[in-house]
């Protein structure tokens, strides 16, 4: 299965994404943002960084680069898409998720490893987890608070949308301890801590964020099959 990774400008983890799809056990494909064209993936991960320097606003101008059209396009069709960090943020900025991301609420960088409990086991990308389970991957932003209105809160959280949520304290002042969530097809998730740091014993807190990826290439067999 060929998973590709996007690079912008300014992007910092598409290496760190390309090698979790290695390690578990797909083909990472590299993606050019200013190439309208997903040379033939089966899914996508928008990575973390700060792309196009974080102008305007995090994920704005991304939001505008050629590849994403195709992105776009791709997710509403079905294709599984993932945004990690800066990720999400394009996400919620091309409005293939609710939301918005803004400042942390203490004013300052958060770099931590981050416990989550998995909420939904229903998506792409959390099938290989168990719901409840809990999990230790690494958190690293400025601007990582999500924020939506009540009505979208509360949709969220009746349909089952959030994916994951902070535990052991809120580092970011996001609401609702909200730390991850999809669309309404779960084929789209976005998630502010780093999975792809979490996915080697000699490198990061353990092997938990790897069931982000094994979860896609399995879905993406029994597609296939």
């Amino acid at each position: 299965m060929k998973v590709g990774v996007v690079t912008f400008p300014g992007s910092l983890d598409d290496g760190d994404a390309r090698r979790a799809v290695t390690l578990a056990g797909g083909e990472a494909v590299a993606l050019w943002h200013a190439d309208a064209d997903l040379r033939g993936v089966d899914a996508v991960v928008l990575p973390g960084g700060f792309s196009y320097g974080d102008y305007l606003r995090c994920g704005a101008i991304a939001r505008f680069a050629p590849v994403m059209s195709e992105v776009v396009r791709a997710a509403e069709g079905g294709m599984p898409v993932l945004g990690i960090c800066n990720g999400f943020q394009v996400l919620c900025e091309s409005h293939l998720l609710p939301g918005a991301l803004v400042r942390n609420d203490h004013q300052k960088f958060v770099c931590t490893d981050q416990r989550l409990r998995v909420e939904q086991t229903g998506t792409a990308w959390t099938s290989s987890f168990t719901a409840g389970q809990e999990i230790t991957i690494p958190l690293k932003n400025g601007e990582g608070g999500f924020v939506a209105d009540a009505a979208t809160l509360d949709r969220l959280e009746g349909e089952g949308r959030v994916v994951f949520r902070y535990l052991d304290g809120n580092p970011n002042g996001s609401l609702r301890d909200i730390a991850g969530i999809s669309n309404e097809r779960g084929n789209v998730v976005g998630l502010m801590p780093h999975p792809e740091h979490a996915v080697e014993e000699l490198f990061g807190p353990g092997l938990d964020g790897l069931g982000l990826f094994t979860s896609v290439l399995s879905a993406g067999l029994g597609a296939i099959a």
